[in-house]
């Protein structure tokens, strides 16, 4: 939170977007360093989130707060007419602690429920809906590239056997499935645990969620504006650390091309290095352990 709020460096007058309300925790102290001339404009994929947002900020003209997918950011920003002067943009990735938690989400195999594990439960199909349905291939391939699961296609091959019997319908049944089909564990790690992350990337589509965003934040941000992104798993980071290094790092020159280096300006500056949470917060907070900030700043393009 600390090392959020400093990165996005906000001033009384600024515009700033947070595109993963959760429940309101960065929000809040945004809000803090606001004056007021200062504006959030907050989004949200699920509609229990959007709804927390509206009662706690209820009655602060500042504050817009709507239900929608992250990837249609430049939209919203134009249909708000801010496009081209936000100050700051946040992107908390992944699933928040109150969608964990909740056990008729389906996110988590902590406690029995519903396999659903949909950010907006109003749209697509749930968890357990495509696991009943989907080729062996395409869940052994879920698995691999998105939970980086070395036994994929034991475990594909087993959910496929098994649902022949009986349909999957709670996060019970398939963590069952999973620690039975895993030839050996982890210590102290679930077995299912890369099962649960793959699905739910690939239910709500994350990382295309995520590819979509990027390059909007390019369009929307005011020079000198900044975006501070939080991943939690290795794909997204990855996806986040390639598109700010391709947008800040000038391009190979040829020898005799008369223009130097330092004299070409690209899209984003980086902000420092990579954060990761101190000792103290992952006491605090022991889910932040995986977390990743990455910051970068707008620069305006000119070849001089």
């Amino acid at each position: 939170l600390d090392e959020v709020i400093a990165a996005l460096a906000i001033k009384p007058n600024a515009i700033i977007v947070d595109a993963t309300f959760g429940r309101g925790g960065h929000a809040e102290e945004i809000m803090k360093r606001l004056g007021t001339s200062g504006r959030l404009l907050a989004m949200d994929r699920d509609p229990a989130a959007v709804e927390a947002g509206r009662r706690r900020f209820r009655g602060d003209a500042r504050v817009v707060i709507e239900q929608q997918p992250f990837s249609l950011l430049q939209q919203f920003c134009e249909r708000h007419r801010v496009s081209g002067q936000v100050s700051g943009i946040l992107l908390d990735l992944g699933v928040s602690s109150p969608q964990l938690d909740d056990a008729q989400r389906g996110f988590s195999f902590r406690a029995d429920g519903p396999l659903d594990m949909r950010m907006d439960p109003s749209h697509g199909p749930t968890a357990a809906e495509w696991i009943n349905s989907a080729p062996e291939t395409e869940i052994e391939r879920v698995l691999r590239e998105y939970g980086e699961e070395r036994f994929a296609r034991r475990i594909a091959r087993a959910i496929v056997a098994r649902r022949t019997q009986r349909p999957f319908a709670t996060t019970a049944d398939l963590q069952q499935l999973v620690a039975e089909a895993m030839p050996r564990r982890e210590g102290g790690k679930d077995p299912a645990t890369r099962t649960f992350q793959a699905i739910r990337i690939h239910i709500n589509r994350e990382l295309d969620e995520l590819a979509a965003v990027l390059p909007q934040a390019l369009r929307v941000l005011a020079n000198g504006g900044r975006l501070a992104v939080i991943s939690f798993h290795s794909l997204e980071d990855r996806m986040v650390k390639q598109f700010l290094r391709t947008q800040s790092t000038a391009p190979a020159l040829p020898p005799k091309l008369p223009i130097r280096h330092q004299t070409v300006r690209m899209p984003l500056t980086l902000v420092g290095r990579k954060h990761q949470a101190s000792a103290a917060e992952v006491q605090r907070n022991p889910r932040a352990r995986s977390a990743v900030l990455r910051v970068a700043e707008r620069t305006e393009v000119a070849y001089a």
